[in-house]
């Protein structure tokens, strides 16, 4: 038990103090940020498809129930990170920006008998990004009239939310049946920043700044069920569900005007009522055949059209919208081959791994859809032996990801994710002779 609050401990520890944006894109100046991509490094390799999945060896977060699978003699600790190479590309034009993102950390063992459990620190939305266009346009202020000055329109954001969770997923006396629930603290900030500026100095510039502080909570269901259909093949089911609700936070915008000539500032602060995350529903199908093949089918679906998030209306105010976001789709399939995991050859328990998904424009930017997604994958999963451990795992997984829809920049990623399974046998009891 000591060594499970240890762990627990240096998991938050590590994570709180080195919780950054993990993204440059433009994009995240819309709602709370990009939405992360809340999976780990085994199921990266397959695009994120999960759902359905029952491993002994991994912490599968994205369904609670699957931890009633965990081997009851080992306590499991994966940890993650990315590198992402990120091509942004508008009106002919074209820039690189690159990042590193500490990911998540979890932990996961059997708790009793038919009972699993799983906790830790995932990422939930990304803020970052800094870009500035300037325009030409008429002082009237000045004689003559037809006087051209410089508008430059910056736009920066930083921040994001994060999840903490723990949860437990249950075997239940109905045979191939389990069911698990996640409890999260949802907690972060997302600050927007637009500020429009002028080169002629008697004219006013002019700054908004959003901000939003998140305290609150989320909860996840899950439901599996695994059917044997012969001596070789097994298929499961399993079906996700999370309530959206309101979060309780006040977010706040700042309209500042000021003139550089008379050295005086107007701030009008504007308060909105409400935000809220969506109502998320879940449904993955899995295949495993002869311990060998493992294919996996995920659809999700998230209501962000009925969520409420603030909006600032030039001569309205700050008000909270229902409006805003269209509802998200997203469809994955992937797979994995290993030819023997307990083989005593190195090369067969290899794991192989692939993926394809697509998911829908759910933001709306100036009455258009936002982007759509595509994103392929591949991976391995490399064993690692020593002379204590026999079952920890090196998961290495490479991404690419377009966003692409009608408006008209187009950003292309590429991932490289790694993460860091440690299966330690910790519960054995020895017996000597």
């Amino acid at each position: 038990m000591k060594k499970i609050l240890f762990t627990t401990a240096l998991c938050f520890t590590v994570l709180s103090a080195t919780a950054q944006s993990g993204t440059n894109s433009p994009y995240s100046q819309y709602g709370y940020g990009r939405l992360a991509d809340q999976t780990q490094g085994f199921n990266r390799g397959m695009n994120g498809v999960g759902l359905a999945f029952r491993e002994h060896n991994q912490a599968n977060y994205i369904n609670p129930a699957s931890y009633s699978a965990i081997d009851s003699l080992t306590f499991i600790f994966d940890v993650g990170m990315s590198l992402q190479m990120t091509n942004f590309k508008e009106n002919g034009k074209s820039k690189n920006a690159n990042n590193a993102d500490f990911e998540y950390a979890v932990g996961a063992f059997r708790l009793i008998k038919n009972v699993g459990m799983s906790f830790g620190i995932i990422p939930f939305t990304n803020v970052g990004y800094n870009y500035s266009n300037t325009t030409t346009v008429k002082d009237y202020n000045m004689t003559p009239s037809t006087t051209e000055v410089t508008n430059t329109q910056t736009y920066s954001g930083s921040g994001g939310l994060h999840q903490a969770y723990i949860g437990a997923g249950w075997q239940t006396p109905l045979k191939g049946l389990s069911v698990g629930m996640n409890v999260s603290y949802l907690w972060g900030n997302v600050d927007n920043n637009v500020t429009s500026s002028y080169s002629d100095t008697y004219v006013k510039s002019l700054a908004k700044l959003y901000s939003m502080t998140v305290h609150s909570y989320k909860l996840d269901f899950g439901v599996q069920y695994s059917h044997r259909l012969n001596n070789n093949d097994i298929a499961t089911i399993g079906i996700t569900y999370s309530p959206g609700h309101g979060l309780s936070t006040k977010p706040e915008c700042l309209v500042i005007s000021s003139n550089s000539q008379s050295s005086v500032n107007d701030t009008i602060p504007m308060t909105a009522s409400e935000s809220s995350i969506p109502m998320q529903l879940g449904i993955g199908l899995s295949y495993k055949h002869n311990a060998q093949w493992l294919l996996g089918l995920d659809y999700t679906l998230q209501k962000w059209s009925s969520t409420e998030f603030p909006i600032y209306n030039e001569g309205i105010g700050y008000n909270t919208q229902t409006d805003v976001f269209k509802n998200r789709h997203r469809i994955n399939l992937g797979g994995e081959f290993c030819r023997n995991e307990n083989g005593r050859s190195f090369s067969d328990r290899l794991r192989y791994r692939f993926g394809v998904g697509y998911t829908s424009p759910y933001l709306k930017i100036k009455n258009s859809d936002g982007p759509k997604e595509f994103s392929m994958s591949a991976g391995i999963g490399i064993p690692i032996s020593n002379a204590w451990n026999n079952r920890s795992m090196l998961n290495i997984g490479i991404q690419w990801q377009n966003l692409s829809g009608n408006i008209p920049l187009t950003e292309n990623t590429f991932l490289i994710n790694i993460g860091l399974t440690f299966n330690e046998r910790w519960f054995a009891k020895w017996k000597f002779e």
